[in-house]
């Protein structure tokens, strides 16, 4: 627990993260497609928010047969988004704004365009081939194992020139790396120091768990509760395919190396069950990742009860040097207005943005865009292109930002890649900065507020009992106290303590009852 004359905590601590979609928050050449300078355009809108830092989704050259994450040059930028002399205008706008800056890194996997892939394949003597993972056919002339792509399908492609089959957890155009070879983690590693050198703040960690295969490479055990309807990826439990415990060395190596650049942060994206995914961090004398990626307020149920255990069983699994995070959305997750209604999404972001920890905040979220329909013909997402109709699909929290009510919302002067939230033309940005009772107004109010009170920031986090359907808890920092209450039904229902309220989510208020779909933070 922080006291209030303990020193300062370190920038990503009491900060919020801003997650940027590069191909969809403005374009600025006219392509429909977002770019760099699109980015350093709207960066006085991400200032504007009260956020600490950017992270950009992959921006590296790519063929983009999976959008960015399948990479043909680490140390390069896609010429769609701009150029080397194009992100450092950016780094340096950024932060002019006092704003930090984050690159997503994607070490389980390349292009299969890579030079790196080129050379492996080219031949089974070649000095690179054991920089990816390559087996023989099994004795029926099939894949090495079981294991199956998380984009379905077998996790093995066969290369006919070398007779081998090569490991790929996404799609085939995404061969695995083979972190066990010191070459390879090597060449990453440096990959790590070509942009901290540059001035990059930080990076998150693309499907970290998944970087170490178990030796021998094993079958993954079957999932006995998979039913049709279900990603074909979880027909089998990823045993022996993801979290090996030599991940996590490699992990504490590149932890190490960021802190050698000072206030660096790694965020690394996990999806594990507390236990598994609180190792992670590490230990005091040798951790990992400053934060693991907690994505459990996207995958439970939205109701009060539910959250209440949710929120109780993370913070009990924490080591004490660990420090939390939350997000309610991301570029893979549905849009959190769409899952549970516009009205909720603004108890959503109160739960965000008071929770302990830290805050990741998905771009269109301050303007609570919902559900996008998208077109069988301008559908894009891979995964959802090769498994339709079973509620995977990505395109529909990547559609473009919707910036005023101009042509195009603003974002681009020709059709964008991805259509438009269809109800682009009222809501806007430029249209909720005009209204004091906006999702934007709430979103910069709360931001403020965590600005403002460092209990919201830092402080220590305990739940309070109240009525069925409410969430209650309070924030502590020395003397200072505030408590939360957020009605999670379309009912009105009693607050559990009394105050000052500071904000709401509705106008008014304060006769101790929480109004339908209402959030306070009291003092």
């Amino acid at each position: 627990m922080r006291h209030s004359d303990d020193p300062p905590p370190p920038w990503w601590e009491s900060g919020t993260v801003y997650q940027i979609y590069p191909r969809s928050f403005q374009d600025g050449d006219g392509d429909g497609v977002g770019d760099l300078a699109g980015i350093e355009r709207r960066l006085d809108h991400v200032a504007a928010l009260g956020v600490d830092a950017i992270w950009l989704s992959p921006i590296f050259p790519s063929p983009m047969a999976d959008f960015g994450y399948d990479v043909a040059d680490y140390c390069g930028i896609e010429p769609m988004f701009g150029d080397l002399a194009a992100f450092d205008r950016l780094l340096a706008a950024a932060h002019a704004r006092g704003l930090k800056l984050l690159l997503d890194f994607v070490p389980n996997h390349s292009s299969d365009q890579h030079p790196w892939f080129q050379a492996s394949r080219s031949s089974r003597t070649d000095t690179k081939r054991n920089w990816y993972i390559w087996r023989d056919p099994a004795p029926d002339g099939g894949p090495p194992n079981n294991w199956i792509s998380d984009f379905g399908g077998s996790a093995w492609e066969f290369d006919a020139a070398t007779g081998q089959y090569y490991l790929h957890a996404f799609l085939r155009q995404q061969p695995d790396l083979n972190w066990r070879n010191p070459a390879l983690k090597a060449a990453m590693l440096d990959v790590m120091r070509f942009w901290f050198d540059r001035g990059v703040d930080g990076f998150r960690i693309d499907v970290l768990w998944h970087i170490v295969k178990a030796e021998g490479l094993p079958d993954n055990p079957p999932n006995p509760y998979w039913r049709p309807g279900i990603t074909e990826r979880d027909r089998l439990i990823q045993q022996h395919s993801t979290d090996q415990p030599e991940a996590h060395a490699i992990a504490a190596e590149m932890r190490a190396l960021a802190d050698s650049y000072g206030e660096r942060v790694l965020i690394g994206e996990i999806f594990l069950p507390n236990d598994r995914h609180a190792r992670w961090y590490g230990t005091p004398e040798r951790p990992q990742v400053h934060l693991p990626f907690n994505f459990q307020l996207i995958e439970n149920a939205w109701n009060a009860a539910s959250l209440r255990r949710v929120i109780g069983d993370y913070e009990a699994s924490l080591p004490t040097h660990g420090w939390p995070n939350w997000v309610i959305g991301s570029h893979d997750a549905p849009r959190i207005a769409a899952r549970v209604g516009e009205a909720q999404a603004r108890v959503a972001a109160m739960l965000l943005l008071t929770l302990r920890g830290t805050p990741t905040l998905y771009q269109g979220d301050e303007l609570g865009v919902g559900q996008v329909e998208i077109p069988p013909e301008r559908v894009r997402d891979p995964q959802e292109l090769r498994q339709p109709g079973i509620g995977i699909g990505r395109d529909r929290s990547r559609t473009p930002m919707p910036w005023d009510s101009s042509p195009f919302a603003g974002f681009s002067t020709v059709e964008p890649w991805l259509p438009l939230n269809p109800d682009w033309r009222t809501r806007n940005v430029a249209a909720q900065e005009a209204d004091p009772r906006s999702m934007l107004t709430l979103y910069r109010r709360l931001l403020a507020l965590r600005r403002t009170h460092p209990s919201l920031a830092v402080g220590s986090f305990a739940l309070v009992d109240a009525a069925p359907d409410v969430l209650a808890y309070e924030r502590r920092h020395g003397d200072a106290v505030l408590r939360v209450a957020l009605n999670l039904s379309a009912e009105p229902r009693p607050l559990p303590f009394d105050g000052a309220v500071l904000l709401s989510t509705l106008d008014g208020g304060g006769d101790g009852m929480l109004r339908a779909d209402e959030g306070v933070v009291m003092r």
